[in-house]
């Protein structure tokens, strides 16, 4: 039998970034593959819309070296290969991140070491960074999950003092801000993503940006088996991977870099709206924004009350979903220490290596030491966001939840 809800009113489809209905892929894009395939030149060590791409991102960022990769997983291996930390030297991280910017650590033979995160915004800060400094910390990765920027400055002033790095992951964070600063540009080294669902899409492929001249070399390198291509005697100089971006990727991305504006405008304001309509309802939080911090939404984060709201954030997504808004409650199932390759440290063969060589606490993944991350974890609503959002999309998402806490709020 119908559900009420369904046989009362017309769903409406969404745009979807999986799909052409939810991105800016057009005839720009045609029109520069076509270009790439006439030429008959597809490597990037051959071809120039790679270089293109990253010159034009270096000056829309505003720094010296940018290296673009295969993809957002390679972009941070290769900043972590270019900062070239011992076996067994330690990297602090989140564990509400995508696997692709934590196995990166492992391989290079760094033992991942999670921090805990602030419940509102699931993002690092330096406060819970600080808790898991160590005398073997050998860099630290930071998460603008959501498109929500960390508090960047008390993070850049506790890792200055002990003179660490510091790797922004900006995989879903094009164009935020921290005070007046982009992301990609205030720590050690940027890294961004090219996936299929980014504020920006080849389908795969990263960027790596850094005003540190040593590793924007190394950086390059790695990227590149290590080979010094334009070098007076060029070789292979240390142990390093093919990680280049195609010119397929490259021109892609040439042609969807001046959409990116546009596109996060349009993002904001779609999003800047949806809170409009829900800020203080009962028992649901609208995404919180550091003051100062300029967020670019690569998803809408909510965060649910269990206690007002029944059946809190799955209660809630199970609403969404029988009106076609595929939400998605708690954004990943579990942190990512709770995944079998750290319970069972499933590494290169029965080895454990580097999960042989880290410190007891570090494996210590106790839920009394991740609070903050079970609390987020356990009440958000992630709202799937693309720049093709209108008003009419953003009528009917805010008017069904509205439905839903009609329906749902324990009065």
């Amino acid at each position: 039998m119908n559900s009420p809800l369904l046989s009362e009113e017309r769903l409406l489809t969404l745009p979807s970034d999986q799909v052409a209905s939810g991105r800016t892929l057009g005839q720009e894009e045609i029109s520069l593959l076509t270009d790439v395939i006439n030429s008959g030149t597809l490597t990037s060590t051959k071809g120039t819309f790679v270089a293109t791409l990253e010159a034009r991102f270096g000056d829309l960022l505003g720094v010296r070296h940018v290296c673009a990769c295969s993809s957002g997983t390679a972009a941070v291996h290769a900043a972590i290969a270019a900062i070239n930390p011992n076996p067994g030297d330690e990297v602090i991280t989140s564990a509400v991140t995508d696997m692709g910017a934590l196995t990166p650590i492992l391989y290079q033979g760094a033992v991942p070491v999670f921090a805990d995160v602030d419940s509102r915004t699931c993002n690092l800060t330096a406060r819970t960074i600080e808790d898991r400094l160590s005398d073997r910390t050998r860099a630290i990765i930071v998460t603008h999950l959501f498109g929500n920027p960390c508090n960047m400055q008390e993070i850049m002033e506790l890792a200055g003092a002990r003179n660490i790095p510091v790797i922004e992951d900006c995989a879903q964070a094009y164009l935020a801000r921290h005070d007046s600063q982009l992301v990609g540009t205030i720590g050690t080294i940027g890294c961004f993503s090219l996936q299929q669902g980014k504020h920006i899409t080849t389908g795969e492929g990263g960027i790596i940006t850094t005003n540190d001249d040593a590793l924007g070399r190394r950086i390059f390198l790695f990227v590149n088996k290590a080979w010094g291509y334009g070098d007076e005697h060029p070789d292979h100089y240390f142990l390093a991977l093919n990680y280049r971006m195609s010119e397929l990727q490259g021109a892609v991305a040439v042609a969807q870099l001046p959409k990116l504006g546009p596109a996060v405008k349009s993002r904001v304001s779609a999003a800047e709206k949806l809170t409009a309509r829900l800020h203080r309802l009962p028992g649901i939080e609208t995404p919180w924004v550091e003051p100062g911090n300029t967020a670019t939404y690569w998803k809408y984060c909510l965060r649910i009350d269990s206690r007002e709201l029944s059946g809190g954030a799955v209660g809630l997504g199970r609403f969404l979903k029988e009106k076609g808004i595929a939400s998605a409650p708690r954004y990943i199932q579990k942190p990512a220490f709770m995944c079998e390759i750290f319970q069972k440290q499933r590494t290169l063969g029965d080895s454990r290596f580097p999960f042989s060589l880290a410190r007891p606490e570090v494996l210590d993944y106790d839920p009394s030491r991740f609070q903050g991350t079970f609390s987020a974890l356990e009440g958000i609503l992630v709202l799937p966001w693309n720049e093709r959002y209108t008003e009419e999309h953003i009528n009917y998402i805010s008017s069904s939840i509205l439905q839903a806490h009609d329906q749902l709020w324990r009065q």
